[in-house]
């Protein structure tokens, strides 16, 4: 009888073993794509800061908004009007109002960098530059 029951726990350790040795090649590869399409590198730690900060993907911000592009009046388009169908006063929901503040503003995170700080210099193309105001 104790015979069985250790062959059963050996079998039992084995199976687990296997499923977590193929979870975890599963989570590897799923991190290393992660990483490739956050750019790697400074733009990858970026990301996944910003990631950290919202509690929020840039895909699933776009996919909340409605946006394919991260087009700054798109953006604010669909925020304006999510953003007053979930108003609570209408019978809207607070939680979903909250995702789509939380997903505007993880898309502006992500739009932030883009924009030229404020006096950088800009080429006008002419061979000249001028100071932005």
């Amino acid at each position: 009888m104790a015979k069985y029951i250790a062959q059963i726990i050996v079998l039992g350790g084995q199976i687990i073993g296997k499923a977590f040795t193929r979870a975890l090649k599963q989570e590897i590869a799923a991190s290393q794509e992660a990483a490739k399409r956050a750019g790697g590198g400074q733009k990858g730690a970026n990301r996944a800061a910003a990631n950290l900060r919202t509690g929020m993907t840039l895909e699933e911000a776009q996919e909340i908004l409605n946006v394919t592009k991260l087009d700054p009046e798109e953006v604010k388009k669909q925020f304006d009007h999510l953003f007053e169908v979930n108003e609570k006063s209408r019978g809207g929901s607070f939680y979903l109002q909250s995702k789509v503040f939380r997903a505007k503003e993880r898309i502006d995170q992500e739009l932030k960098p883009q924009k030229p700080p404020e006096g950088e210099k800009l080429d006008t193309g002419t061979g000249t530059t001028e100071q932005k105001p």
